[in-house]
């Protein structure tokens, strides 16, 4: 038997059902900030990764799923969709439109990193990038919106995190401290640290491994003015949007296109690796990629992470609110007619083999978690009627005119007579 790729998976009912209901809650939240939808590719130019999440990260390094198409074109499998939107807000000139730069995006990203627990080489992510806007309410708004997401879509017990790292000139200072750092304490550092060190020096803050004691050892960086103001007006905001924070000085983001603002949401629920999501600043990162000078921040949020969290919600139910049977082998075109008719008025309905005898069907209608069986046999056939029979509750057999059985069907779901 053929079996899935380790790392990738089927996602199937309820669990499907729960991931709509988060992209459902997404969406909704996203409309109430004035953000639009953006489709990007699943496969792009290898080059765009390279270039703009870095040539040091461990996504670059050795989690990319990369490759030479029949072209001789180098690609890669989207790990993630900042890129993707920052090159289609380049190449298509949004910039120039005078909307907002609000855009939000649903789908799938391919790391090739070990499999472990909400983590897979095939994920979805749920992402937002707010493109053009340098003030701290931007800072503000994308982290209280990421938390009415959450929020919206059931998950609770979260802490919020943040932290500044900086302008570019920030940044620059604090390398050159950090790196003098790093060099005498270089015998302590893990091999790929150690590789790191002259390449880029902040990479080994986000280590998993020496990330923990360098936190308590390495220098503190230090911020501008105009930073410290900026971070200062931001937390600011964040307390008026009534959005519970924590600072930590310690917080990095592994992507070395963030400047300033990051953040991560996390929960003990997910035990050490206990991220749910995070984003920042990246007020560079479309410049450098050949567009205009254009301040951004973003997040990204996995849905297969949120979903452990919401395990112990109750699954939605996706069950039909009725099922027809044909008790007759004339009556399956009749029967066929009432369950289009139920549809088209809006009422849930299934069914499973006409020519099966009516003790099968019936059985089959039992197992569909339906409320109602509607039952056409020889009898309602001559009188042009529909048989009704509760499902789910007490309840007798009773008989209206066909034509009646979706305003029926309604009046009976409504009255709440379908639990």
């Amino acid at each position: 038997m053929t079996t899935s790729l380790r790392g990738f998976r089927d996602i199937l009912p309820p669990e499907s059902e729960l991931f709509a209901q988060i992209e459902a809650a997404a969406r909704e939240v996203f409309g109430l900030y004035g953000y639009q939808e953006a489709r990007i590719p699943t496969l792009e130019q290898k080059e765009l990764f390279v270039k703009s999440t870095g040539d040091t990260t461990d996504i670059v390094e050795k989690e990319m799923y990369a490759f030479t198409d029949g072209g001789g074109r180098e690609v890669a499998m989207r790990p993630e969709g900042t890129p993707g939107v920052v090159r289609a807000y380049i190449q298509n000139n949004l910039g120039q439109t005078g909307r907002n730069g609000k855009f939000f995006y649903i789908g799938n990203m391919f790391r090739a990193e070990r499999p472990q627990a909400g983590r897979y080489r095939e994920f979805t992510q749920i992402g937002a990038e707010y493109i053009g806007n340098p003030a701290p309410a931007a800072d503000a708004e994308s982290i209280s919106m990421l938390v009415r997401l959450l929020e919206k879509a059931g998950v609770g017990g979260c802490s919020v995190v943040i932290n500044s790292l900086g302008c570019a000139e920030c940044r620059k200072a604090y390398r050159e401290v950090l790196l003098g750092f790093l060099r005498g304490q270089a015998g302590k550092l893990c091999e790929p640290c150690r590789g790191r060190i002259e390449r880029n020096p902040l990479r080994a803050l986000d280590c998993k491994t020496d990330g923990p004691w360098l936190a308590q050892e390495a220098p503190k960086r230090t911020l501008c003015p105009n930073c410290e103001a900026h971070f200062s007006a931001t937390q600011r905001l964040l307390g008026a949007a009534g959005v519970a924070y924590e600072v930590n000085t310690s917080l990095v983001r592994g992507l070395d296109y963030y400047t300033g603002t990051v953040f991560e949401v996390r929960s003990g629920a997910l035990g050490s690796q206990d991220a749910v999501c995070g984003g920042g600043r990246y007020d560079d990162l479309v410049r450098s990629m050949g567009g205009p000078a254009a301040p951004a921040i973003g997040w990204a949020v996995g849905l297969d992470r949120m979903a452990m969290l919401l395990k112990d919600r109750p699954a939605p139910d996706k069950a039909p609110k009725t099922f027809v049977i044909a008790a007759a082998k004339e009556a399956g075109d009749r029967t066929f007619a009432l369950m289009t008719a139920l549809r088209a008025a809006g009422i849930s309905s299934d069914f499973s083999n006409f020519e099966l005898s009516l003790k099968s069907q019936m059985r089959s209608s039992g197992k569909s978690g339906a409320a109602f069986a509607l039952i056409i046999g020889e009898d309602e056939l001559k009188a042009g009627t529909v048989a009704i029979k509760p499902l789910k509750q007490q309840g007798e057999q009773f008989t209206v005119p066909a034509a009646d059985a979706p305003a029926k069907l309604k009046e009976l779901l409504n009255a709440g007579n379908n639990l």
